[in-house]
């Protein structure tokens, strides 16, 4: 079964960084891609970063967190990273991991992480 563990979250000031970590159970080139999702209470998941796991140059982000947030995904680690600085109050979530199956239609998630931005 496979399973992503995120870590990192936390409690932070506004402007501050925040390092998530999110580590794959399988090698990591078994996802075509891996990314973050974010959730605030009343509100739908949102899209936040995706990289392709064979070509870590490519990688998409969502308009609210781009030039801020960077999403990465070190060599030989079956964990891709996602660099959040600038942090504001609107980034407060809770964080999820997500890996697509490669050749598949499979979806993983994370249990998720609480990332709270204080003002």
């Amino acid at each position: 079964q496979v399973q992503l563990v995120e870590s990192g979250g936390g409690l932070v000031q506004a402007g501050g960084s925040l390092r998530l970590s999110c580590t794959a159970s399988k090698n990591i080139f078994a996802f075509s891609s891996m990314g973050w999702y974010r959730q605030s209470p009343g509100k739908q998941r949102e899209f936040v970063a995706e990289i392709a796991t064979a070509n870590p140059r490519l990688a998409n982000y969502g308009d609210s967190v781009k030039g801020r947030f960077t999403i990465s995904r070190p060599n030989a680690k079956n964990t891709v990273y996602l660099q959040m600085n600038g942090l504001q109050s609107e980034d407060t979530a809770i964080y999820y991991c997500n890996g697509r199956a490669r050749g598949g239609t499979e979806s993983y998630w994370g249990q998720g992480t609480q990332v709270t931005v204080s003002s």
